[in-house]
């Protein structure tokens, strides 16, 4: 097939980290033998104009390369461009703030209503995901099927585990909705002698983080470096007021590491009975016992390990494809 792949996210020179997971299933659709072109954008810079961009880059690249099919991540407003330039079939992922975005931002429903309509079929990367879209889009029903992007097993391995003290990890934006300061609250609680709390990521949450004891900002890392810092844990923790899939909970158990990970949204669907512990996300005393709990589960994490093996982003790529294919096909 000719695959236009189509997303306001892709990793570029200045964003290396930025829609990774986007460019990984991309390179396991190209290794199934499928010709790919992109229209995307890689930098987190631009402001709206980066939409605008989107769009004619789209445009540009549907008339030169002639798709098949074009495929889509996020609903609005990287579907929207592609629903809007291009008179191939489409195929969309939502990947989460995208559904959010219904209702909350002006024109949002509308223009996910269209894309909805226009697509061929819809993918949701968790159950959690498809259930919400479908309440806010009824349009949806029936045309949408559940598929996480994968992780590469290539790059995320299982380890042995670090000694003692316990170290715990967070991976993710420094921000109200990942729940760091809740986090931060609970570990001062649950810590032990020697045990650390790393958090890999920036954003608006940094100051207050900074200086508390135990706690350390790496800031903001290449996601080939990731791996590196799993290693180094015993616990990762994805505590989350909401999230719609849980990338980094799924990595971490691909490297064998328990998690600790909020129960509203797709952690919930992924985190198996002895691969970590879910939480109330607002719950500090749950959170507080959930980090004793997960130090103490085995490391590496044979459960957890078999879990993300079934989201190898080799076998997702064959299912996202068959699904490209049934839309080119009609």
């Amino acid at each position: 097939m000719r695959i236009l792949l189509v997303s306001q996210m892709y990793p570029g020179p200045a964003d290396p980290d930025l829609g990774v997971f986007i460019a990984d299933l991309e390179r396991a659709l190209a290794a199934r033998g499928h010709e790919i072109e992109r229209a995307v954008i890689d930098t987190r810079s631009g402001g709206k104009t980066r939409h605008l961009q989107l769009a004619g880059l789209v445009r540009a690249k549907a008339r030169s390369f002639r798709p098949d099919v074009v495929y889509g991540h996020f609903l609005v407003p990287a579907g929207l461009a592609a629903a809007l330039a291009s008179d191939a079939p489409l195929v969309v992922t939502a990947h989460g703030q995208d559904v959010r975005n219904i209702g909350s931002l002006p024109g949002a429903g509308t223009a996910t209503r269209y894309v909805v309509r226009r697509a061929r079929a819809l993918i949701a990367v968790s159950d959690y995901l498809r259930r919400e879209l479908e309440v806010k889009i009824p349009e949806a029903r029936g045309k949408t099927e559940v598929v996480s992007c994968g992780i590469d097993l290539e790059r995320f391995r299982p380890a042995p585990a670090p000694e003692d003290p316990v170290r715990f990890l967070f991976v993710g934006g420094l921000t109200r909705r990942k729940n760091v300061l809740r986090l931060a609250a609970a570990f001062a609680r649950a810590r032990q002698n020697g045990e650390t709390l790393t958090f890999v990521g920036d954003g608006p949450a940094r100051r207050d983080l900074e200086g508390q004891p135990g706690v350390t900002i790496a800031g903001r890392a290449g996601h080939d470096q990731i791996p590196t810092w799993m290693a180094r844990s015993r616990v990762v923790c994805q505590p989350s007021l909401v999230e719609p899939l849980g990338q980094a909970v799924l990595e971490a158990m691909a490297c064998g590491r328990p998690v600790v990970a909020t129960r509203v949204g797709g952690p919930a669907e992924l985190v198996a009975p002895g691969a970590g512990i879910l939480v109330d996300p607002t719950d500090e005393d749950g959170l507080t016992a959930a980090l004793r709990r997960a130090a103490s589960l085995p490391c590496p994490n044979e459960t957890g390990i078999a879990v993300a093996a079934g989201h190898d982003v080799t076998l997702q790529a064959g299912r996202i494809e068959a699904i490209l294919e049934r839309a080119a096909s009609h």
